[in-house]
Formats: structure tokens, C-alpha cells, sequence
């Protein structure tokens, strides 16, 4: 769903389109809100089923394509890594009001606070339409001919993209890719990253629980720290990086410390390890706003949405594909019939799969661009 939303978008506005997932998304929490008797938990579910497969991700995905649409280039990967921040931020004021707040008062407050954002958006958030005047950025990379797509202005950047004026097909994602290999790179690294990241995820906690058994409470605290950690990276140590760095090199470098951070999991020796692991965290939550940064500059002004909303397919496919791997996986290494005597060698395997994202990006600098301008493509 995610490509489709993300082209709808290009055509209708972020805003029109943020609306259908920001409202569907209330249902769900009004439903245990008002009762959590056994009926009322399985229409949550039906419905957070349903909602989902237009809502999950989808929200990220317009947020960043409204972002690109009203930034610089140059000024994105600051950008994202911001809203990434204020993302981690929620997720943490989430986690503080589920441990002190009764369950009946959580689903409460939640609904409230959702049909807030709501009314927020649509009284305050002002229509993002790509202008007609490109900044020298790219080219289009979901063109149907070079002559109807592109008008060039002197300084030989596109300065006018007019709409894609159909849904997305496999074919539209495929010539994507071709037609921009640092796109397609971007792509690789996603699948891969969240591959991993998906991976511990649904891994971690049974690791945890089966090694050195982990409660409730002690998950709560991990959860709580790593977004901390990232709610600082991200808003105060990310904006200052970027400019010397550059967000190529900060994707590799947060992809690098996944790889450490899944290790330290992977040989925890005791309790206390994985705690010191979310000290790593510091420096591997560069790795999806310098990504999406990238994949943005890949695109043209009126192209944010398809590019967007392509990574975010690609995240979702991930992140369905690695429970199914990783977790029988982990379940048969902490079992009596493991072949060998490795508890983590579930956690290990995500480690190399990070680290083959890592390697890939390490190549996206020298992939062609799409790029017209000089120095737009520099990651």
C-alpha cells in the first residue's frame, strides 16, 4: 500500500492524504477505550487488522515526503533526523503513560491524544504541493518520456514535473530503480537494515526472557532508554553531523553500530550486557533518516511520495519477512535440540544481515545519480 498512498500524494497533497490514516488509526484505540471485554478485544483486532494495512507506516511515509517537499537538500537529513527525534520522543511519553496510567485510562488518553493530531493537521499543517520551480535537485525518475516530463531551464535542471497520472505498477518500481542506481542501492540497504532490525525485534525479548529472564519491568526500562538515547541523537548530535559528515557516511556508520549493538546481544554473558548495549544505540539511529535522506534526493520535487512510499513497501516486506525467519530460529537455539550450543546464534545471523546492509552502503556513493546539479547527488 505503501507506494500507491505515497503516489496518491504526489497528486492529491500530504495533507489529504495524511487525514484517511491519522483517522483510521483512532478506531482501533476508541474500541478498547470504551470496553476491553473479550468481544471488544477481537473487534481491536479485526479492525487494528484491517487499519493497518493502510495505516502502518503510511503516516512516516507522508510526514517525510511533506518534509522533502518544504526543505533544502542540503538541510534534509537534518530534517529527518529531527522528526525521527520527535518520533522517539512519542514513543517514549507512550511507554512513561502505559506503565504509571491504568490500562482503561491508556486507551483513553490515547484515543484523545490521536483525535487531537487530527484536528491539529487539519486546522494548522498547511497544503504541501511540489512547486512548480525544482531546485536543481534531480531529474524525475518515474518519467514516461524525456520531452513531456522534463522542461529544462538554462542552468539544466528540472524546473517542471507534471503529475504521474496513474497508480504505481511493478513495472513503475522497476524502471524506478533502473533508472537510479543510487536509488536502487538505498533500496537494498533498507530491505536489508530492517531485515535485521526486525529480526531483533521479534527475537530479543524471548532471547532475553530464555537467558537471563527478563520481566516486564526490565523490558519496559530497555525500551525506555533506547528511546531516550535516540530521542537526544537524533534531535541535538544529528543536526550537528551532518553537514561535515555528510548523511552518506552516517548511514554507514549507524549501520556499523547495529552490527556491534546485534554481537553484544548475540554474547551477552550477563544481565547487565544488554543494557550497555543501548549505549550503541547513540550513534545506530543515524542510519534511517540519512537513508531516507538519500533516497529523497534521488527524486524530483513531485516524485517525494513514490520514493517515499517505495522505501516503505520495501521496509513493511522486511519487517513481515524477518519474524518468520528469525524467531523460529531463536526458539530452536535456546531449545534442548539445537545442533550446537550457541544461544545466540539467531542474533548473530541478524548481525551478518545488517552487516551486508552496511557493506551495501558503502557503495551508494559511487552509484550514478539521476542528479543534474554538480553536487546534489554528494552523500
Amino acid at each position: 500500500m505503501m507506494p500507491i498512498i505515497g503516489n496518491l500524494s504526489d497528486q492529491y497533497g500530504r495533507k489529504a492524504l495524511l487525514t484517511l490514516p491519522m483517522t483510521l488509526s483512532i478506531i482501533p484505540l476508541a474500541i478498547l477505550a470504551c470496553n476491553r471485554t473479550t468481544n471488544y478485544f477481537y473487534a481491536y483486532f479485526a479492525f487494528k487488522t484491517l487499519t493497518d494495512m493502510v495505516c502502518q507506516g503510511s503516516i512516516n511515509c507522508l510526514a517525510l515526503a511533506y518534509l522533502a517537499d518544504n526543505i533544502s537538500y542540503r538541510q534534509r537529513a537534518s530534517a529527518f533526523g529531527i522528526l525521527a527525534g520527535v518520533t522517539s520522543a512519542a514513543y517514549v511519553c507512550g511507554t512513561l503513560a502505559a506503565r504509571f496510567l491504568s490500562t482503561g485510562l491508556a486507551f483513553q488518553v490515547a484515543t484523545f491524544v490521536s483525535l487531537f493530531a487530527v484536528v491539529y493537521m487539519r486546522i494548522f499543517l498547511e497544503e504541501s504541493i511540489p512547486a512548480d520551480q525544482g531546485e536543481g535537485i534531480t531529474q524525475p525518475i518515474l518519467k514516461e518520456g524525456e520531452e513531456d516530463n522534463i522542461i529544462q531551464n538554462d542552468d539544466n535542471a528540472p524546473t517542471k514535473v507534471p503529475p504521474f497520472k496513474k497508480i504505481p505498477s511493478l513495472g513503475d518500481v522497476i524502471y524506478l530503480m533502473k533508472n537510479s542506481p543510487s536509488f536502487a542501492q538505498a533500496a537494498i540497504v533498507a530491505f536489508f537494515n530492517n531485515l535485521g532490525e526486525g529480526g531483533m525485534e521479534s527475537s530479543s525479548m524471548y532471547y532475553l526472557k530464555a537467558r537471563f529472564h527478563f520481566n516486564k519491568d526490565q523490558f519496559a526500562d530497555l525500551m525506555l532508554i533506547g528511546g531516550i538515547v535516540a530521542t537526544i541523537s537524533q534531535l541535538f548530535i544529528m543536526p550537528l553531523l551532518v553537514s561535515p559528515i555528510g548523511d552518506g557516511r552516517l548511514l554507514s556508520i549507524g549501520l556499523f553500530a547495529s552490527c556491534v549493538y546485534a554481537i553484544l546481544y548475540s554474547i551477552a554473558w550477563s544481565a547487565w550486557v544488554p543494557y550497555a548495549a543501548a549505549a550503541v544505540s547513540t550513534v545506530m539511529v543515524f542510519a534511517p533518516p540519512s537513508l531516507r535522506s538519500i533516497a529523497s534526493k534521488q527524486a524530483g520535487p513531485r516524485e517525494q511520495g513514490k520514493a517515499q512510499g517505495c522505501i516503505s513497501g520495501i521496509i513493511s516486506l522486511a519487517n513481515i519477512m524477518a519474524p518468520l525467519i528469525f524467531s523460529p530460529l531463536t526458539s530452536l537455539f535456546l531449545s534442548e535440540g539445537a545442533p550446537f550450543h550457541f544461544p545466540g546464534f539467531s542474533i548473530i545471523c541478524i548481525a551478518i544481515t545488517l552487516m551486508i546492509a552496511f557493506i551495501q552502503s558503502l557503495m551508494i556513493g559511487r552509484a550514478p545519480s539521476t542528479s543534474n546539479a554538480e553536487n546534489s547527488t554528494e552523500v
